[in-house]
């Protein structure tokens, strides 16, 4: 059964990698429970879902679109065996670590119920950052990672309650887009044409569809230029 393995938090740290020159990327597991609640407004509201876990970046990261951030243990077992060295619960930076469950496989619009009260829904997927670089110091980190196409899940909150280790996490509906969270990274990194899809779909969050729109117009006008270039010999 999907379970939840480690609920991680972090505090605000010094560092390099960030223009704000602090991060909450640092996020270690807790003992108790941790009370979930939606934050609000990514620049002007509590940051992240997870009440005492610090967000620092209030122009990339927390608000209700990424209140949770989860990644699979299996995942993080394949990136340890990769690189060579452990990576222990909540060392890429997410708050919730599972098990037995495919975390990138997950439907746009997905919910989990966690626990008894606590339900999520999946709003989209990770995209590496300099900070992230930076914490895992790894040379080439973001190209490694893009490729790869594990990036883990954001979550949004749709029924507040609290999360700990051991909790079981039931999918409660599925939509029938098939938009996968593996396919909107790979739309937004590497394939933008995938776009069409994932725009048709619906399958973005409001504040992310221009950017997915122009994105998209500019990779299509990309791809039928050679065309048109063959045409006209």
């Amino acid at each position: 059964m999907a379970s939840v393995l480690s609920v991680n938090v972090g505090r605000a740290q010094p560092t390099e990698h960030s223009h704000v020159r602090v991060t909450g990327i640092d996020k270690r597991p807790v003992p108790h429970a941790v009370d979930v609640r939606a934050p609000g407004a990514k620049r002007d509201g509590l940051g992240s879902g997870l009440v005492g876990d610090a967000i620092c970046d209030r122009r990339y990261h927390g608000g209700d679109d990424q209140a949770v951030y989860a990644y699979a243990r299996e995942d993080l077992d394949v990136w340890a065996a990769a690189l060579g060295r452990p990576l222990g619960n909540g060392g890429f930076g997410e708050n919730l670590t599972t098990a037995q469950l495919d975390v990138s496989g997950a439907l746009i619009g997905e919910r989990w119920r966690i626990g008894d009260a606590l339900v999520l829904e999946v709003t989209s997927p990770r995209i590496p950052c300099r900070t992230f670089a930076g914490w895992l110091g790894e040379h080439g980190w973001i190209r490694s990672f893009t490729l790869a196409a594990r990036p883990g899940a954001y979550l949004r909150v749709i029924e507040p309650g609290p999360v700990q280790h051991g909790d079981a996490i039931t999918i409660v509906r599925r939509p029938e887009h098939g938009v996968t969270i593996g396919v909107v990274f790979r739309a937004l990194t590497r394939e933008p044409l995938l776009l069409e899809r994932v725009l048709a779909a619906g399958a973005l969050p409001d504040a992310d569809r221009p950017i997915a729109q122009r994105r998209l117009a500019q990779a299509q006008q990309a791809a039928a230029q050679p065309r048109r270039r063959a045409a006209s010999r």
